[in-house]
């Protein structure tokens, strides 16, 4: 019994030491994940009216696949941003129509995954859709994409006119028969918006707001948008129509990387 009782103080002083250097080690956490500023908020949280069809959450992109930093389907933007939505959306409503945003707030890991994409040549996934007229290896030079965004400042946003009572757009079926983003609204993928002329995210000139070979009803309905959006302190980018930033900015020179998620403005 002696030297059973002996054996066990020893395992005992063993197992006291280890736990004595386990708390002194220095314990392994998880960096935290980034929290937005007061000075954003869930656009829902500002006008729940307001359509929200994200799709860098999706595979319905020109990359083909979710984009890094989009946790939720949630549109983020500065206050005073979502707050001329708002203003905006209640003329739109009058009228019988209704803003839809297909993007809002993009956080910078997410422009580092479009760059990624970008330099990798031989991934050529939804070519057939957003960019089939144009080389990949030109989308740096003719500017469709960029290593900056000022989505990532927060008052930017892509968005669209829908006519009511707004019809659901189907779900995008990966691995579906492409159709370029400039073909006649009844050919190329269904979206419920009015006729842009193009889709959203179409890399080619056709997407320039005033592009003169825009006629008819596809111009006028670029134009009703910009007006109404003018009217609400937005300025349009004039290579696309669906790119809007409201001025002043609240932050005109802070590229944020907070994810895109309800937990990123909780409480405010």
């Amino acid at each position: 019994m002696t030297g059973i009782a002996t054996a066990f103080r020893a395992l005992a002083a063993t197992a006291a030491a280890l736990l004595a250097l386990t708390g002194t080690a220095p314990a392994a956490q998880a960096k935290p994940e980034p929290k937005a500023p007061r000075e954003f908020v869930s656009l829902r949280s500002v006008d729940p009216t307001i359509i929200q069809e994200m799709r860098y959450p999706t595979a319905h992109d020109f990359m083909g696949e979710p984009v890094d930093g989009y946790r939720q389907s949630v549109c983020i933007l500065t206050r005073p941003a979502a707050e001329a939505l708002h203003r905006a959306q209640l003329r739109l409503l009058r009228q019988g129509y209704s803003l839809k945003v297909y993007d809002c707030y993009r956080p910078q890991r997410a422009v580092d995954h479009f760059v990624r994409w970008a330099k990798d040549l031989d991934d050529e996934t939804m070519k057939g859709e957003f960019y089939p007229r144009v080389d990949k290896s030109r989308l740096f030079a003719d500017g469709y994409i960029a290593e900056k965004s000022g989505h990532s400042r927060g008052g930017t946003v892509d968005l669209t006119l829908v006519r009511l009572p707004a019809l659901p757009t189907r779900p995008y079926r990966p691995g579906e028969k492409l159709v370029p983003c400039y073909a006649p609204q009844t050919d190329r993928f269904p979206d419920n918006s009015v006729d842009m002329g193009t889709g959203f995210d179409c890399f080619d000139t056709l997407s320039h707001t005033d592009d003169p070979r825009v006629q008819g009803v596809q111009r006028a309905n670029r134009q009703f948008l910009k007006r109404t959006l003018a009217e609400a302190g937005f300025v349009n980018l004039a290579e696309e129509w669906w790119h809007y930033t409201f001025q002043p900015e609240v932050f005109p020179a802070t590229y944020f990387d907070f994810p895109v998620a309800r937990r990123s403005v909780a409480g405010h």
